[in-house]
């Protein structure tokens, strides 16, 4: 699992350890589930699917909604298209999976936020109020809540008893809202997105869960972050940008800690490890990445695929990174191997190695790829112009 440069283009032999196929278009989101055994995903192709971590084959049925048409208009000639809206109703955008695993909330093109339970897949409730596509849920900590965010420009809390809405809608100030989450006690939501009246401005603004007000906008992306992470610990935020970067922000201060610089398109996702220290992200060039968030430094060369990555997920142990692509497949690939081919697999311990972090002090970065794959498949991430989705 070493990597070597061959002229000025880094070549990684990072290989998945598993493939996960049977969706017939774009893998949005993959989340482990607790028990270690099961993945699941989202598809633009409407359905999510619950899939064995060892063999890779998928369990039971496709979870879907019957009652939603597919409304497919992706003809070059169509006027829905040509604007750049979304031409699947049924798509699923978005999931987040409830702290116990046995339920999973995902959001829909359609405007809606669905709660399914994961053993028997049946759709238990379905939450409207959303103008338009629903482009992240977070689940609370204590299972209680679960916030969404929208391209409709707000965030809205939802009760998970009674699927009625707390509080909401809650206007962000962004026309879409990309991403929004929970901090680890429940006090605060992030949420991050694009505003056509303020281009040049691409704040990340911090709320009160209680109320929906502002307490805090962050500065420093120089393109709208498109998705959060909060550290299990509560201390640290991170953030991922079409500005092709990643930035961690101390949550007392809120000032920028650090830098994580390697991407060459949008981040479209990032999940940290259970135990803090080790940052996952996945980009429009292809690749997703492992950092250390010690010290902001890659842990080892690209894992590379064959089309744009949506998201990343960490297994419960930190041991197993899955990937989902626009290939129409997920993967997971062996980060303990990885780190310990890199000699850094103490980070999977809960607390800093003494020796280690001197250790840090002295290692070389891992040198980054000059050269990106040529073309972003149907203009839909471009990292030049915004497009209204």
């Amino acid at each position: 699992m070493s990597s070597s440069v061959v002229g000025r283009q880094e070549i990684s032999t990072i290989k998945p350890r598993q493939k996960f196929e049977g969706h017939t278009d774009w893998v949005r989101g993959v989340i482990h589930l607790p028990d270690g055994q099961r993945m699941m995903t989202c598809s633009y192709d409407g359905s999510l699917r619950l899939w064995n971590l060892k063999n890779g084959k998928q369990i039971g049925e496709d979870l879907r909604d019957e009652t939603v048409r597919k409304e497919d208009l992706r003809d070059e000639n169509s006027a829905v298209w040509k604007e750049g809206l979304l031409d699947n109703k049924s798509a699923v955008w978005t999931m987040a999976s409830s702290p116990d695993g046995k339920k999973v909330v995902s959001g829909s093109v359609d405007g809606g936020v669905r709660l399914w339970d994961i053993d028997t897949g049946k759709l238990i409730a379905t939450w409207t109020g959303h103008t338009s596509n629903v482009y992240t849920v977070c689940w609370s900590r204590d299972g209680h809540r679960v916030v969404s965010a929208s391209f409709d420009g707000t965030a809205r809390e939802w009760d998970v008893e009674n699927g009625k809405t707390i509080l909401g809608p809650i206007k962000t100030g962004h026309d879409d809202v990309y991403t929004v989450v929970y901090s680890p006690d429940m006090t605060m939501f992030a949420t991050a997105g694009y505003s056509e009246s303020t281009p040049a401005e691409h704040p990340i603004k911090i709320c009160d869960a209680k109320t929906g007000e502002v307490v805090a906008t962050l500065k420093g992306h120089t393109q709208s972050a498109r998705c959060l992470a909060w550290s299990p610990d509560g201390k640290t935020l991170v953030s991922g940008s079409r500005d092709h970067s990643v930035r961690t922000w101390n949550t007392k201060t809120w000032k920028q800690l650090g830098l994580l610089d390697g991407h060459t398109k949008t981040v479209h996702g990032i999940a940290i490890s259970p135990n803090g220290r080790i940052l996952a992200s996945a980009s429009g060039d292809k690749t997703g990445r492992l950092w250390n968030l010690e010290n902001s430094q890659p842990i080892s060369s690209p894992l590379h695929h064959e089309q744009i990555v949506n998201c990343v997920s960490f297994s419960t142990d930190g041991k197993l990174l899955a990937t989902g692509c626009d290939d129409n497949n997920a993967y997971t690939w062996d980060v303990y191997a990885i780190l310990k081919e890199a000699g850094l697999d103490k980070l999977l311990l809960d607390q800093p190695d003494k020796s280690l972090l001197a250790a840090y002090a002295t290692r070389r970065p891992v040198r980054q790829p000059i050269k990106v794959s040529p073309r972003i498949p149907r203009g839909f991430f471009d990292d030049t112009t915004h497009v209204r989705l």
